[in-house]
């Protein structure tokens, strides 16, 4: 389980000791592994009664091309590669930054499928 809150630490190394507990408040989820098969979502109550949408498996990308402004819809071939952790490559698990092999063609992903819920892309 992930922790938001402040580090036991301050910036010199010194000790900080803390005047309350963790509060449920500031515990993090674990990470959403967007990988590539028949698409999935999980909807996720946040805090005030918002809705995030996880993207768990996506088989399609809405991708643009900037030169003609253009955004169509393409299957999702393969992660080609992932600036986020090399191995996700042959995983092919999807985030923003990835390179993802396309019908249309090579595209960057935009979105934050974990979070957004969708996959949005631009062609390289």
């Amino acid at each position: 389980m992930r922790w938001h809150g402040k580090s036991k630490r301050k910036y010199t190394g010194g000790r900080l000791h803390y005047s309350r507990r963790k509060k449920a408040f500031e515990a993090g989820r674990p990470a959403t592994d967007t990988v590539i098969g028949t698409e999935r979502r999980k909807k996720v109550r946040t805090m005030g009664g918002n809705i995030k949408f996880r993207l768990l498996r996506c088989e399609f990308a809405n991708v643009s091309d900037p030169k003609s402004g253009v955004t169509k819809q393409s299957r999702i071939v393969t992660v080609k590669s992932n600036t986020a952790n090399t191995f996700f490559v042959r995983r092919n698990i999807t985030t923003k930054g990835a390179v993802i092999e396309t019908d249309l063609g090579d595209a960057m992903v935009t979105s934050r499928p974990g979070r957004d819920g969708i996959v949005n892309a631009k062609l390289i």
